[in-house]
């Protein structure tokens, strides 16, 4: 594939989503229901599209949560729903979507207590968390994010019980129930005002009791004692806030090296077709986060960039780049990090040398493997 003119290179003005004129239509464009093309289709666990195309607008967001409604009271899913969104423009309009139908049909949706973004991870760590023990009364989630796509998308997705991502034999039954909702006009939908619906919502700490629980998956003390410099970058994601508190809390070398959130992405390089893109597989996509490691190799020794709902991270070192799926992200940290025999923790002194280890060997040779990872030194070598 031949890339953009402008792949990895800043993005300009024209470049840049029209974000009044997105939420305009995502509360006015009605999608045709017989047009494949507007119909809800669940890829990853997620139904994605942009308000612009009749792909993602209320009338889908209002079908679909119908839809896990009560396909979640057929399975006997009875408890709370955990409910987070990311920093997508379309992502706010569609969690008020979303929760409105939750409370119309009376199911208990438990929102963020600070009112902030929620990456993936952390509602499925509060789904198995509240789940765990528990043989009845389950909780689920939904999380209200297009995951890497463009600024102009909007997805939508939901978690079963299990934490992880519904599988399509679940996606499939609630695709096709909400289809029927949306050709139906939408009579089935039940929603009460925003308002009500807010007040009716669960409160939960997300990143706190996120942040909390990261020493019980991850020697955070062997990375603390051996003083890795890391540098983290949300690419204008979920994740901004999280970060930020695992340096404080934890006392890590961590730098949130781009703390903003824009939901237009003007400070993001284009990717590889010329569009803006928070892949953080892309080299495109990466590259100012390759180029701050390149021009200051001195300041961190590793570097990692997220996916705008912080379900996949990319890595970034002075002489390599990797992307490195998150479902290996935990099993990669404990098993990086020596813990003696079984039931035993290794000595401080031994963590600090496994962690010195990995604090350059955590570039070329520790990401090899399941991840994708190409050598060199500028901004294309990455993978």
């Amino acid at each position: 594939m031949v890339a953009h003119p402008r792949a990895g290179q800043p993005a300009q003005p024209e470049d840049l989503v029209d974000l009044p004129h997105l939420v305009t239509a995502y509360y006015t464009l009605e999608p045709d229901p017989d047009d494949v093309a507007q119909q809800v289709v669940f890829g990853t666990s997620g139904h994605r599209g942009s308000a612009l195309d009749g792909a993602f607008n209320q009338n889908h967001i209002l079908a679909i949560s119908q839809a896990i409604v009560e396909y979640r009271a057929q399975q006997g899913t009875t408890g709370p729903l955990f409910i987070g969104r990311d920093t997508h423009g379309l992502s706010e309009p569609a969690w008020v979507s979303a929760l409105e139908v939750l409370a119309g049909n009376d199911v208990v949706a438990v929102v963020d207590s600070r009112d902030r973004y929620t990456p993936t991870p952390a509602i499925s760590h509060a789904i198995v968390t509240y789940n765990r023990g528990r043989t009845e009364a389950l909780a689920d989630g939904i999380v209200v994010t297009p995951s890497h796509n463009p600024p102009p998308d909007g997805g939508f997705k939901y978690n079963p019980p299990h934490g992880g991502p519904a599988d399509t034999a679940v996606t499939n039954a609630i695709a096709k129930r909400a289809n029927e909702i949306l050709r139906d006009g939408g009579s089935a939908v039940q929603r009460v005002p925003f308002a009500r619906a807010l007040r009716a919502a669960q409160r939960h700490d997300y990143l706190g009791a996120y942040v909390d629980d990261l020493p019980n998956v991850v020697d955070i003390a062997a990375i603390r004692e051996a003083g890795v410099r890391i540098g983290a970058d949300p690419l204008g994601g979920a994740s901004v806030d999280y970060w930020a508190e695992i340096a404080e809390r934890h006392r890590l070398e961590l730098t949130v090296v781009n703390p903003l959130v824009d939901a237009t992405w003007r400070f993001m390089t284009l990717d590889h077709d010329g569009k803006i893109r928070m892949d953080c597989s892309s080299p495109d996509a990466m590259a100012g986060l390759i180029a701050t490691m390149i021009g200051t190799p001195d300041r961190y020794q590793i570097a990692t960039g997220n996916d705008a709902d912080a379900d996949r991270h990319g890595i970034v070192t002075p002489t390599r780049a990797c992307s490195i799926p998150t479902t290996s992200w935990p099993w990669r940290s404990s098993t990086s990090t020596p813990t003696g025999r079984p039931g035993r923790r290794a000595s401080p002194s031994a963590r600090r040398r496994s962690a010195r280890r990995s604090s350059t060997g955590w570039s070329p040779g520790w990401a090899v493997g399941s991840s994708r990872c190409r050598s060199g030194s500028s901004g294309s070598s990455t993978a």
